[in-house]
C-alpha cells in the first residue's frame, strides 16, 4: 500500500532488537528511516542490512537521554529532509535489582533513557509536528508497566518508567489533537531479544521484534488513524 513512502521516520533503538526490525521495514516500506542509538557498530550494520535490500537510510549515534544528542538528531533530520513525519521511540535498557538492594545511580540510569529519553524526543518531535500540523508518535511501554498484569521481582525502575511513558502518551495525544498529532503507545510482553533474555531469562518469547515491527507499522501508517490515545497491549502467545 505504501503508506509510508517517502515519509520520514525517526527510530531510536534501532541498532538492535524491536528498533532495529521497525527501521527495516519502514525502509523496506519506502520510508526514509533514520535510525538512532549509542552503538556505531550495530547502527552501521542495520544500515548496511537496508543498503543491500536497496532501502533509503541514515545513521546518527547518540544518546537518548542526553538533551545535547536529541537536539543534534533532530536538527541533522531537519538539515537532511526538512521535516519530521513519524518518531518511533524504541530505545530502552533494563536493570535487573532486588529493590532492597537498589542503588540511585541504577535507578537514575534506568529512569534516564526509559523515561527522560522518550521525552525528549517526543518534545522535539512535537515541536516541530506543531508547526507542520501532522506527525504521528508512537512510544515503547510495556505490559511491566500494566496494572493489574503480573510483575517479576528486581524490575522496580524498568516497571515504573514504563508507566510513566504509558502516561506520558496518554496526555500527548490530548494536546496534539489540535496539531493534527496523534500519539499512541505499544506495551508488548515476551519479546525475543537480549533485553528480555537478560530482564527475565525464564520467560518463553511470543513474538519477535519482525512481528512487533508490523504492529508498528500499521499504527504508523494511515490505518493506524483512529487509534491515538491507545496503549496497545500485547499479550503474545506461541
Amino acid at each position: 500500500m505504501d503508506t509510508l513512502k517517502d515519509r520520514v521516520a525517526i527510530i531510536t533503538g534501532a541498532g538492535r532488537g524491536v528498533g532495529r526490525a521497525t527501521a527495516r521495514l519502514f525502509a523496506q516500506e519506502g520510508a526514509h528511516a533514520v535510525h538512532f542509538g549509542r552503538t556505531a557498530s550495530h547502527l552501521a550494520e542495520a544500515i548496511s542490512d537496508i543498503a543491500r535490500a536497496g532501502g533509503q537510510a541514515l545513521s546518527i549515534v547518540g544518546d537518548v537521554s542526553r538533551e545535547a544528542d536529541v537536539d543534534a538528531l533532530f536538527q541533522q533530520v531537519m538539515d537532511s529532509y526538512g521535516r519530521v513525519d513519524i518518531l518511533v521511540n524504541c530505545a530502552g535498557i533494563v536493570a535487573v535489582r532486588p529493590f532492597v538492594e537498589m542503588d540511585v545511580s541504577t535507578w537514575d540510569a534506568v529512569m534516564a533513557v526509559n523515561l527522560r529519553g522518550t521525552f525528549l524526543c517526543c518534545l522535539k518531535a512535537f515541536q516541530l509536528m506543531a508547526v507542520q500540523q501532522h506527525g504521528v508518535i508512537i512510544n515503547f511501554s510495556s505490559l511491566s508497566g500494566v496494572k493489574g498484569v503480573e510483575k517479576f521481582p528486581g524490575l522496580s525502575a524498568y516497571n515504573v518508567s514504563k508507566s510513566g511513558v504509558a502516561g506520558l502518551t496518554e496526555i500527548l495525544a490530548v494536546e496534539g489533537q489540535p496539531y493534527n498529532i496523534r500519539v499512541c503507545a505499544v506495551s508488548p510482553g515476551a519479546v525475543d531479544t537480549e533485553m528480555l533474555r537478560q530482564a527475565a531469562p525464564h520467560l518463553k518469547a511470543g513474538m519477535t521484534p519482525g512481528d512487533m515491527a508490523e504492529i508498528v507499522l500499521f499504527l504508523a501508517g494511515d490505518s493506524g488513524r483512529m487509534l491515538s490515545g491507545s496503549n496497545i497491549e500485547i499479550f503474545s502467545n506461541r
